[in-house]
């Protein structure tokens, strides 16, 4: 049995899918689109829970009817949408590319997505702008959903339990789940689907209401339509992508659209604006359309180039193109397949399943792509050359979570952001080569996180928590040398994506906006911290930057056309260092002269008239990105550290 059809519901998927579609072309035009997907979270909620309850009240309910016609509706734009990324990614995308977009196209096939892309978050994660299947996640929600759903409901159905109740209970479990992770694990209150189901749950609780047809109540309708369409517009306006999202905000878009559906066909705004052709024909394609604009605008973004946005015109061909490539997909594949209710085509749906993902195994094991070249395979290689901490151990320092190599007596704490990671390698391989000198060295970092008291960014709530957590530690007695160190350039000389400021005594002054008043007391706030630890006995070290900017990105190495030809430019292996870099690594040697600390001053080490290094001897690229040393450089290059982590005497040691 199915719901009987209401336009307006298609008219509120038409208000999720614009949103969404809006937001990836356009976001500083609806910063808020993002929250299309829990529309659609509530939508699908109300929808499945319906048909599986009023089959249960018919008595006709079948687990395998359901899931078949699950295969049916998700299938068919779903299998060629992928097999269209596939073929596409193989023509422009490099390797390494190519490789990860085959685990992605594998997860969305097991509808696993979420977790694929939860698994895959960092700090060095590869930009959000060019996964081409990163949207997926909220598919692999509903069907997580939709496994999890019926079985409950058959088995409420069965013992007679109190329905509404027992959902309510759950929903209010996952619901908490969601505002306790979403600070401290905001990566998993996004992916996970105990933080995400209660969305989904909420629609079916009002289905479950519903069974039994409300009494009629004109004036009721019209105010829950009101209400619902407004709390959506509100989402839309207020929400950020930079906020603690879903947490709490999440109610906004969940509830608006609870309150729209509970107003029924016959509410104002769910009748005149919602019901109307335009919207109906746009929830109609509102699947497909889904699936097709986020590769195409992610595709386009690749093949424009490294951090250069796309023209407003490319993206509006880009939303234009998926819009149509919807329609053609609603009305010759998924009329065609919906028609065809036989064994015949469910076998067909599944095989075509079973085939993209076996082309996806294919992708991950080394299948080439197009550009496939040994110079090109290095460039690719730097960008995804990570492993930063491969040799360490995970262990605890008392209460505190580190990461350990080495056991000499001394014991050495580097604090700091992903700028100290990147030192890792270097660390590892001094322990490889000279165990006996190496010291116990804990690296206890933070991504994105200055080393700095009294500065944050309310994008990155875990810094302030973990900087106090630093702090204490190089406090400790036990500790007897402290490098302290930070992406300096990136607070105080660089537009950085969040917005830092320092806040002393109820003041709040930005680093990297407007008059950027909040530099000169974080500096002194530095040098003050610094200060402290040298009064307490403790050799303390500085570390000062490296050179960063686009001219060190290594995909800036290549040129050509993807849709043509690739091949590594054979210019020169360095590249200027900015002034404004140079100043600002001048104050911070004042800095740590002034503290009494030891400079360790990585401009001074590997730059030489302003030039710094962008390659290594084999030519291969000296940065994994705009601004973090790879791991294969700084473990073999990065000398000037060796007398943090060796104890004295000797020659520093030389990696093999």
């Amino acid at each position: 049995m199915h719901p009987k059809y209401r336009a307006d519901i298609d008219g509120l998927r038409a208000v999720a899918v614009a949103s969404v579609v809006i937001f990836h072309a356009f976001p500083k035009l609806l910063p808020g689109g993002f929250i299309g997907v829990d529309i659609f979270f509530v939508i699908s909620g109300f929808l499945i829970t319906t048909i599986i309850m009023q089959s249960h009240a018919a008595g006709d309910f079948s687990y395998r009817d359901f899931y078949a016609r699950r295969i049916r509706r998700i299938f068919p734009a779903l299998m060629l949408v992928l097999a269209g990324v596939l073929a596409f990614g193989w023509y422009v995308l490099l390797n390494k590319e190519f490789v990860e977009l085959g685990k992605q196209a594998l997860g969305g096939v097991g509808f696993v997505a979420n977790f694929v892309f939860w698994s895959e978050a960092g700090y060095f994660d590869t930009a959000a702008e060019t996964k081409p299947l990163l949207h997926l996640w909220s598919l692999g929600i509903e069907e997580q959903f939709y496994i999890f759903w019926p079985l409950l409901l058959g088995l409420a159905w069965r013992r007679r339990w109190p329905i509404v109740r027992v959902l309510w209970v759950l929903a209010v479990v996952s619901f908490l789940i969601n505002v306790t992770t979403i600070h401290p694990f905001r990566t998993a209150a996004f992916y996970s689907p105990a933080s995400r189901f209660w969305e989904l749950m909420v629609g079916g609780i009002l289905a479950c209401m519903r069974l039994k047809p409300a009494v009629p109540n004109v004036w009721r309708s019209h105010v829950q339509s009101v209400l619902g369409v407004g709390l959506i517009v509100l989402g839309l306006v207020m929400i950020r992508s930079d906020k603690a999202f879903p947490g709490w905000w999440a109610l906004l878009p969940t509830l608006g659209a609870v309150s729209c559906i509970a107003a029924g066909p016959t509410g104002v705004l769910n009748k005149y604006f919602l019901s109307n052709r335009a919207m109906v024909w746009i929830g109609l394609i509102s699947y497909p359309l889904y699936l097709w604009h986020w590769p195409l605008l992610v595709y386009a973004r690749i093949v424009k180039g490294v951090g250069i946005e796309p023209s407003v015109g490319t993206r509006v061909t880009m939303v234009v193109s998926s819009v149509l490539l919807a329609w053609l997909t609603y009305r010759f594949i998924e009329r065609f397949t919906r028609a065809r209710v036989g064994v015949g085509m469910l076998r067909t749906l599944v095989g075509t399943g079973a085939f993209v993902a076996v082309a996806g195994v294919a992708v991950m094991n080394g299948l080439p792509a197009r550009h496939n070249s040994e110079l090109l395979q290095k460039v690719t290689d730097a960008t995804v050359d990570g492993d930063y901490y491969s040799g360490f151990s995970s262990e605890n320092f008392g209460p505190y979570a580190v990461n350990r190599v080495g056991n000499g007596a001394r014991k050495v704490l580097l604090i700091g952001d992903s700028h100290v990671i990147e030192y890792g390698p270097r660390a590892a391989e001094m322990a490889r080569i000279a165990p006996e000198r190496m010291a116990t060295t804990y690296f206890f970092t933070y991504g994105a996180c200055p080393a700095i008291p009294n500065v944050f960014a309310e994008q990155n709530p875990g810094c302030g928590p973990a900087r106090d957590q630093w702090m204490a530690m190089a406090r400790d007695p036990q500790i007897d040398t402290v490098l302290i160190g930070s992406c300096w350039n990136c607070y105080f000389t660089g537009e950085f994506p969040l917005d830092y400021v320092y806040r002393e005594n109820g003041a709040s002054l930005s680093l990297t906006r407007g008059d950027r008043a909040g530099i000169e007391p974080s500096l002194q706030a530095l040098q003050a911290w610094v200060t402290e630890l040298v009064k307490q006995k403790k050799k303390v070290y500085l570390l000062l930057d490296n050179a960063l900017g686009d001219d060190f990105e290594p995909r800036r190495m290549i040129e050509g056309s993807r849709l043509r030809t690739l091949s590594v430019v054979g210019n020169s292996p360095t590249a200027p260092v900015l002034a404004d870099q140079v100043k600002l690594n001048q104050r911070l040697l004042q800095i740590a002269a002034a503290s009494g600390a030891e400079a360790i001053d990585v401009l001074g080490a590997l730059c030489k008239d302003g030039q710094c290094p962008r390659t290594m001897p084999d030519g291969a690229p000296a940065y994994k990105d705009h601004g973090h040393l790879r791991p294969a450089f700084t473990r073999q290059f990065a000398t000037y550290l060796d007398k943090v982590f060796l104890e004295e005497g000797g020659q520093p040691a030389t990696a093999n």
